[in-house]
């Protein structure tokens, strides 16, 4: 029976296992995994610290009991310290001190990434918090119950840290959000669509200090105070979001990497060495929107990869479609989607590119009610006429749009060819020719 490892049980991890006990019965996986729980969805973090949901139980949609009754032999709160590339072993230790030594015919490793931690003094006092794993979240929560925090400092305007300091602001906490950026949101969006965001976390009372970089936190035990180039601000709770980084410690010196660190894959999720794939947030993927290898944490493309890598793993040649970087947030019922690059990453690569931009309602203008207004924002390429992003906001819910712009871009569609795409009307939805064509028509 052919053996395959699995290191890593998280999202990526999860989609390979699944896919590979779900359809490859002959095959005898192993799992291993340093965390004690399996499938938390970082992403609905900041729905629970702000009390949307009144429970993390569903943010769990898989589990050791699941994988086991599927045949896999999983080992959790296990850490893999080596991989024996040449022989073919992966070495592990347990919590209980129990050592492994698995061999494998096909090695999967979904190792994730790691929260980036600022070199700077300070960050090993208490409530000095990073908001990763659901320990972290628990963490939180129960020392938010402390009545004496009531300053929290969000570090990082990227979407966690914006969504964090939306859900510390619900539950009555004093937010500041520090970036060293102009604005927050700028990896998805261009200024015209981060400046709403910002206008509406202000409307809310959250104090923003962009363009600040923070050179220290100071406290007695405790963190009190968080020090920038510019300002300083009182803290009872500091929370790190600036970023992550892959996880590749434990192939950095075997497998081919990306200038970032990540494992370097083909198409096939397949590192440099053969029958060993990397996937999730530890792997590159290929991104459609600059044809070439890429860098982008998102738990789609995790999913997404994990399918690729099993199929392959069992012997089913797939080869992955490559990703837009589609992603959406809402915050105080403002909700931006975005897919493939701004105009200003577009022109930053080296893009003779444009935008065409479009406001509208929703729905006809003798719709009264539940008709908000949409703004639209399409980049292309003016040489090749190739739609290279999209992005949204509304109060209305414009999620689903966003997918036709990401198909657009994966299938490399001209902005012209949009201007006449068949798109239904009815007044109850829409309007007859509306803000995606409009959009598409005032593009040069």
């Amino acid at each position: 029976m052919e053996r395959i490892v699995v290191i890593g049980a998280n999202h990526a991890g999860t989609a390979a296992i699944n896919t590979i006990l779900d359809n490859y019965k002959d095959k005898e996986v192993t799992i291993f995994d340093s965390n004690n729980n399996i499938s938390f969805l970082g992403c609905g973090m900041a729905l629970w610290i702000g009390n949307q949901i009144t429970s993390p139980d569903g943010l769990f949609y898989c589990s050791k009991e699941i994988f086991e009754q599927k045949g896999a032999k999983v080992y959790l709160e296990t850490i893999v310290y080596h991989v024996d590339f040449e022989k073919k072993v992966v070495f592990a230790t347990g919590k209980d001190g129990q050592s492994y030594q698995q061999p494998y015919d096909k090695l999967i490793i979904a190792s994730g990434s790691l929260p980036i931690s600022p070199n700077i003094e300070g960050t090993d006092l208490a409530n000095v918090q990073f908001v990763k794993l659901y320990q972290n979240a628990k963490e939180v929560i129960e020392k938010l119950h402390e009545s004496m925090i009531r300053n929290v400092v969000v570090v990082g305007a990227g979407y966690i840290g914006v969504e964090l300091a939306e859900a510390f602001n619900r539950i009555g906490k004093k937010v500041t959000l520090i970036d060293n950026m102009s604005t927050c949101l700028s990896g998805y969006y261009d200024r015209e669509f981060t400046d709403i965001m910002s206008k509406n976390l202000e409307s809310h009372g959250i104090k923003l200090a962009y363009e600040e970089t923070v050179t220290s936190l100071k406290g007695n035990g405790k963190v009190e105070k968080v020090v920038t180039d510019k300002n300083e601000y009182a803290a009872d709770m500091v929370v790190l979001g600036i970023g992550f980084k892959p996880n590749s410690q434990l192939g950095k010196d075997n497998l081919k990497l990306f200038k970032n660190g990540a494992y370097l894959v083909d198409r096939h999720q397949q590192t440099s060495i053969p029958d060993v794939y990397a996937i999730g947030d530890c792997a590159t993927v290929f991104d459609n929107s600059i044809q070439a290898t890429n860098y982008i944490a998102l738990a789609t493309n995790a999913v997404r990869s994990g399918i690729v890598a099993a199929h392959n793993a069992c012997g089913t040649p797939l080869e992955s479609i490559g990703v837009q970087g589609s992603n959406g947030i809402c915050i105080w019922n403002l909700k931006m989607v975005s897919t493939g690059i701004s105009l200003e990453k577009a022109k930053k690569l080296g893009y003779d590119a444009a935008a065409a931009d479009y406001e509208d309602t929703q729905k006809p203008a003798f719709i009264q009610h539940d008709n908000y207004k949409v703004k639209i924002r399409i980049v292309y390429d003016k040489k090749t006429r190739i739609v290279l992003g999209a992005q949204m906001c509304s109060e209305y819910d414009i999620s689903m749009a966003i997918h036709m712009f990401s198909l657009a871009i994966q299938e490399q569609v001209t902005i012209d060819r949009l201007k006449l795409t068949d798109i239904f009307f009815l007044p109850h939805f829409n309007k007859p020719y509306n803000y995606f064509t409009m959009a598409a028509l005032q593009a040069e």
